[in-house]
């Protein structure tokens, strides 16, 4: 077999509408590397999409889900109850980012957990109206794509969406939208479009992921929670890309100082095992009544069994500050590409801790923004033997999420390789 013969037999079974950013087929993958069905290895920036926080297969993780397996893979919670599902859901209310008592209610995918989010902000506030940003994703569901802040491809051709959402630009400095624009255009909006009773939330992430790893400073978070307490309206920080230690904190909203009501968790969370959730302030969790929440498969044991052992290794291997050094190496390698300013076209790196990105511009010293390049440089850095993904409005950012497990020797090589990527380029 070969990744062309693949590729020939997934166009012909499965649906064009499920893209793949590269043209390799995995057989096997150990922490910060994958090998591919014609046996060459590849150095991973990608993380499965930030999913691999504690890796491939990290040795903890695999041994907590073989002990489930050799117990049971699943009664549906709502059927016969489980021990890892509360003990899991008292770990996340322990390390909620918010004061006060939290419950949690777990499920499958990132757009489940959100979806279930704005039910519960709903619920209660007796409000139907929720207010997201620009540049947001936050899934593919008929709820979540409408609150996804992008046309192409999320809300192409799909008809009518969800009514009651309604958006604001997200501050991003490089394009001259600031927090007093966003303030300004909320203000608006309450006052042409929806009054502020009528909301229920507004969700945000603290670190944008396919809009292009944009964050939301503090002085926005301040004004969010500012205009939430004046109005009622409840605060949701959708973590699913940005939490469990990608940012050098456990989660991204963190670093504001700022406290949300609701919390939406995936990826990173359970190590490569589906597995998603709300964490909320108690009294807000408990307004559903049961039976409306959960899921056939939400918090599968399985995925309980994976999700302890990551948070467990995230304590134990002090993956909040290594994330912090990762970003270090990263900003040293990257900075002076940019500072130069005639080799290399690259612009704007931004994020915190290990969750960063920059912009690939028509050329150097420009803020043009090149999606078509940004798409050959990851293309030349495949080719020796780099995986890293663009996100961004235009398809112009290059985002980098290593597993923070990764090895010092990988991390440089991987860096280098992508060094070399940014100066054919130029």
């Amino acid at each position: 077999m070969s990744n062309v013969s693949m590729l020939s037999r997934r166009t012909a079974a499965v649906a064009r509408g499920v893209s793949t950013a590269t043209p390799l087929f995995a057989v096997s993958a150990e922490n910060a590397h994958i090998e591919d069905i014609e046996g060459r290895r590849y150095i991973d920036f990608a993380s499965g999409i930030g999913v691999l926080a504690t890796g491939h297969r990290h040795p903890r993780v695999m041994r907590a889900v073989q002990a489930q397996l050799e117990r049971f893979t699943h009664t549906a919670f709502q059927v016969a109850a489980y021990e890892s599902y509360i003990a899991l859901a008292e770990r996340l209310n322990a390390i909620a980012p918010f004061k006060g008592a939290a419950k949690s209610v777990l499920f499958t995918t990132g757009a489940e957990a959100v979806e279930n989010a704005v039910k519960i902000a709903r619920v209660a506030t007796r409000r139907p109206a929720i207010i997201a940003f620009s540049g947001a994703f936050h899934g593919r569901t008929l709820m979540t794509g409408t609150l996804t802040g992008k046309i192409v491809p999320y809300r192409q051709a799909v008809g009518s969406h969800v009514p009651d959402v309604y958006r604001l630009p997200f501050p991003v400095d490089h394009r001259g939208i600031r927090v007093e624009d966003t303030l300004r255009a909320l203000s608006s909006l309450f006052y042409a479009d929806v009054e502020p009773a009528r909301v229920a939330a507004i969700i945000v992430e603290p670190v944008q992921g396919e809009g292009g790893f944009h964050v939301a400073s503090p002085a926005l978070m301040r004004a969010l929670r500012e205009t939430c307490d004046a109005h009622g309206i409840l605060l949701i920080a959708d973590e699913i890309q940005s939490g469990f230690g990608r940012t050098g904190r456990m989660f991204g909203i963190e670093h504001t100082g700022v406290e949300p009501d609701l919390v939406t968790v995936a990826k990173a969370l359970a190590g490569g095992f589906p597995l998603s959730g709300v964490i909320g302030r108690a009294a807000l969790m408990d307004t559903v009544e049961p039976g409306g929440l959960g899921g056939t498969y939400g918090g599968s044991p399985v995925g309980c069994a994976a999700a302890l052992a990551v948070l467990e290794v995230i304590k134990e291997e002090a993956l909040l500050s290594r994330a912090n050094d990762i970003g270090r190496s990263i900003r040293s390698r990257l900075e002076p590409l940019i500072a130069d300013g005639t080799r290399a076209p690259i612009a704007n790196l931004r994020g915190l801790g290990a969750m960063l990105a920059f912009d690939v511009v028509k050329q150097p010293g420009s803020v043009e923004p090149d999606g078509p390049g940004a798409k050959r440089l990851v293309a030349r850095a495949l080719d020796r033997g780099l995986i890293v993904l663009t996100c961004g409005t235009f398809g112009e950012t290059v985002r980098i999420l290593v597993p923070l497990t990764i090895g010092e020797p990988d991390l440089q090589a991987g860096l280098e390789i992508l060094s070399d990527a940014i100066l054919q380029a130029g």
